[in-house]
């Protein structure tokens, strides 16, 4: 088994079209019928949805002090709305579980393989 993140983003000031309370809930039930799935199948690791990029905070040191800023690391239109990390056999599987999360989520997936990734089990 390989780890994998599927990475949700969103586009800063991008509305998505308006749904009606019924069209969330439908929505919401998609999203948890497809992490069932995933649980059952032993593929979800994790997930998440994040908060937008204004709440950021950067931490870093620089000539040994820890400098704290306020914002995203990188000013971009686009940013990380949310994640999944799963565990499949292969970048085929990975690709179908990304395409079962888009369509729930109606955006797309960007999929990228863990280099060295070391879980609760490692």
């Amino acid at each position: 088994m390989a780890e994998y993140l599927l990475s949700l983003h969103m586009v800063e000031g991008e509305s998505r079209p308006d749904m009606s309370e019924e069209q969330m809930q439908e929505m919401m039930q998609k999203i948890g019928q497809l992490e069932g799935e995933m649980t059952s199948k032993d593929a979800l690791v994790a997930s998440a949805r994040l908060s937008g990029p204004d709440t950021a905070t950067v931490v870093r040191v620089e000539d040994g002090e820890t400098l704290i800023t306020d914002g995203p690391f990188a000013e971009a239109k686009e940013h990380l709305g949310g994640f999944y990390i799963i565990n499949a056999e292969d970048i085929d599987e990975a690709l179908s579980w990304a395409a079962k999360t888009t369509e729930c989520v109606g955006r797309p997936i960007e999929v990228r393989p863990f280099a060295g990734f070391r879980g609760p089990d490692a």
